[in-house]
């Protein structure tokens, strides 16, 4: 894993948001920028992806969408990190984000979508996923992260157990049934120490 510093903001472009890129195996995990939008408003009226996210489509248009996107990009919530996942080849084929942050319990909540489907089952979601754990647990003070998943999303809890994210609940919301998972802080070391001795 490689890690990049890159300027952060520049007020008269919103696409130069690119510090702390994440370089895993095979994609990068960069700062949102305006050009993501297409894809986003995309996938976000997608019916298949609203349903594995237990979400409903959107139904707005793109212009209505992209005032609320160039804003976010301005303004982003203090409590919430989104990330563009990128191939090596610089292809935008989805996203994944840590928010809920609470720095009191030292905890945040993750959560991930592979829009492109070309890129389904081929590990590019098990990459993105560890690449945002270390992300997290490098660059901050959090020391659990929690996410929760539709309990028939089968191949989502393969991922994130080959992530080493562990069982720890369930919780019923809107008619709908969730499998919650966690990782600590400590888990996450020793696993990272077993992997280094390894080597």
């Amino acid at each position: 894993m490689t890690w990049k510093m890159k300027k952060t903001w520049n007020p008269s472009s919103p696409e130069v948001i690119t510090d702390n890129m994440t370089d895993s195996s095979r994609i990068t995990l960069r700062n949102k920028r305006l050009s993501d939008a297409r894809n986003d408003y995309d996938w976000q009226r997608d019916h298949e992806l609203a349903r594995l996210d237990a979400t409903t489509p959107i139904s707005c248009s793109f212009e209505e969408y992209l005032t609320d996107y160039t804003d976010e990009l301005q303004y982003p919530f203090p409590f919430r990190r989104s990330f563009a996942i990128e191939t090596h080849d610089g292809k935008h084929i989805g996203n994944c984000v840590y928010y809920n942050i609470n720095e009191d319990k030292g905890e945040t909540e993750l959560g991930i979508m592979i829009g492109d489907r070309h890129y389904w089952d081929k590990g590019y979601g098990t990459d993105a996923v560890s690449a945002l754990i270390e992300y997290i647990f490098r660059r901050t003070q959090l020391n659990r992260i929690y996410l929760k998943t539709l309990v028939v999303n089968s191949r989502a809890h393969r991922c994130f157990q080959k992530c080493n994210l562990k069982p720890c609940g369930y919780l019923e919301r809107d008619g709908y049934k969730f499998l919650l998972m966690e990782i600590h802080r400590t888990e996450w070391q020793q696993q990272q120490s077993k992997t280094s001795f390894a080597l």
